[in-house]
């Protein structure tokens, strides 16, 4: 069972109004702190995250690093709470304990996207092991999902602070849901939510943020046919999504939507 923090903190703040008027108001803010990922006895990453579903986030995150090829990998995964924040230890099969070392000795700093990371350009390229399919969802379902979106972000209602990343199947079913103050975090624990239930086949993914080199990576690793976001793609996104056939949609709104790559011409 998962061991989590509260992810939001009641407050006390002050309105100003436009005449000068201040008066106190009761805010509900969401929380922020350091979660530090240790892999094998070695501290990897320190992440600024919402302290929710840990479990999730460490499986999606080692995922979308390539450090595990599935949750088996992970012999154990165990968070607790620490003096300045948290910190998740994770342990690996013995096969892969050579993945974390070499990792180790490459990485200069650690941040919120897993490639800053990293000492030189030649590594950002990183493995596909699989070419993602075709999806199915009908136009008209993504609209559908799209509309619905803000009844699968509970915390974002009550703060309204932080992004999510939504998998669905062909009908627009949701299959899970993640939220994060950061956005590569949502999505990495939606990755490892995924991952721990075998049984959940997503076609889409839709996320509340722009659309970035990472997004499209993390989507890769879901594999899922199709990443749709409420923001603008970037140049190096699109090359991504082409380079390894991700159909990939971008500023959806609700009159309309940017296909931004279309592999398997299903939209026209």
């Amino acid at each position: 069972m998962s061991v989590d923090a509260e992810p939001v903190r009641p407050l006390t703040l002050i309105r100003l109004g436009p005449d000068g008027g201040t008066d106190a108001m009761a805010r509900t803010v969401a929380v922020e702190c350091p979660v530090a990922i240790e892999v094998d006895g070695f501290g990897y990453a320190v992440m600024m995250m919402t302290p929710e579903r840990l479990e999730d986030f460490a499986t999606g995150f080692l995922l979308t690093e390539r450090l595990i090829d599935a949750p088996r990998d992970m012999i154990a995964i165990e968070p607790f709470a620490a003096e300045a924040g948290w910190i998740v230890r994770v342990t690996l099969a013995e096969g892969l304990r050579g993945r974390i070392q070499d990792r180790v000795r490459h990485r200069t700093s650690d941040t919120s996207c897993g490639l800053c990371g990293l000492s030189g350009l030649e590594q950002i390229e990183r493995p596909v092991t699989r070419r993602p399919p075709a999806p199915a969802a009908h136009p008209a379902t993504l609209f559908a999902v799209l509309a619905d979106i803000r009844a699968h972000q509970p915390l974002n209602a009550r703060t309204g602070a932080v992004h999510a990343a939504i998998a669905c199947d062909a009908t627009g079913a949701v299959l899970a849901a993640a939220e994060d103050v950061g956005r590569h975090n949502a999505l990495d624990k939606l990755v490892g939510q995924l991952a721990r239930a075998t049984a959940c086949q997503a076609d889409f993914i839709l996320v509340t943020s722009r659309i970035s080199y990472e997004m499209v990576d993390k989507a890769l690793v879901a594999g899922v046919g199709l990443l749709m976001g409420i923001s603008a793609p970037t140049s190096l996104a699109i090359d991504h999504a082409r380079a390894h056939g991700l159909t990939l949609i971008a500023l959806a709104r609700a009159d309309a939507m940017l296909i931004a790559h279309d592999p398997h011409g299903l939209f026209g």
